[in-house]
């Protein structure tokens, strides 16, 4: 493998710097005030993904527009497993962003006849997934809840992860079945908000989040173009989020960014290159 290389060197320090630096901005600013609040991560997002999509669409030949831009997916995918375990409504988090999912497939679709499914679907798919998951650690470590209802609880989480791969191999989806699965990896070691585990209390730490993260993220780079090991960059950037949105709400701006920003570029290559 060409890049195989490139993981055994980056992996093992992305672990050591994550233990000794990353915690500290996640738990302790005084000690490292270098930190970012989720607002700031999603805003390094947005203009990445902006410089990849402008490369995609204007640029093409500039390959190092996508090699930005291949930070962008890792961090948002990030932040939507810290969406579904903040949210106050899961039910409308999950709408939200499979109703502008499909909004924007449709435009999508007028336009270009393209029937490719886009990335608010993989995140659509993401958050099912992470319900689940939710779900079947709470029924797994509780202690009032009956084997047979543990194991429904397993077989359900299994079931959506069973049916996303089957979807994912024969619809074409944005980062495929492994960039569904990405914010599964980020929940994965997260304690529950309800029937508390102590297993999960001894390994609910940012750090250990982060790389089980980044795991996925090698399993999605592994799996995909050459240019994708570049998004093991964004781990770097995770690495010093501080657990906290930010002063300001700003959910309703990346949901708008995200379809204006391509309707503009879009609208730029219509009017003045071809």
């Amino acid at each position: 493998m060409p890049f195989f290389g490139f993981y055994c060197i980056i992996i093992p320090n992305v672990c050591s710097w994550r233990l000794i630096v990353g915690e500290c901005a996640m738990t302790d600013k005084t000690t490292n005030p270098v930190s970012l609040s989720g607002n700031t991560l999603k805003i390094i997002a947005a203009v990445c993904m902006l410089i990849d999509h402008i490369g995609h669409i204007l640029l093409p030949e500039y390959i190092i527009l996508r090699i930005i831009g291949r930070v962008s997916m890792p961090i948002f995918a990030y932040m939507v497993a810290e969406g579904c375990y903040y949210t106050k409504d899961r039910k409308k988090y999950f709408l939200t962003v499979f109703l502008l999912s499909v909004v924007c497939q449709a435009v999508d679709y007028i336009y270009s006849g393209s029937l490719r499914l886009g990335i608010l679907v993989t995140f659509s798919l993401s958050i099912a997934l992470v319900y689940s998951l939710q779900y079947t650690k709470e029924q797994v470590f509780s202690d009032t809840v009956l084997s047979f209802e543990k194991c429904r609880g397993i077989a359900i989480f299994l079931s959506t992860v069973a049916a996303v791969y089957v979807l994912t191999r024969f619809v074409s989806v944005d980062y495929g079945f492994h960039g569904c699965m990405l914010p599964v990896y980020a929940e994965a070691l997260r304690q529950n908000r309800v029937n508390k585990s102590s297993l999960l209390e001894k390994v609910d730490m940012p750090s250990y989040r982060v790389l089980a993260f980044a795991a996925g993220l090698l399993i999605l780079s592994v799996n995909s173009s050459g240019i994708q090991i570049y998004s093991l960059c964004s781990v770097l950037l995770l690495m010093l989020y501080s657990g906290k949105r930010g002063k300001k709400k700003m959910k309703w701006f990346f949901y708008i960014f995200y379809p204006t920003h391509l309707l503009v570029l879009e609208a730029i290559r219509f009017f003045f290159i071809r």
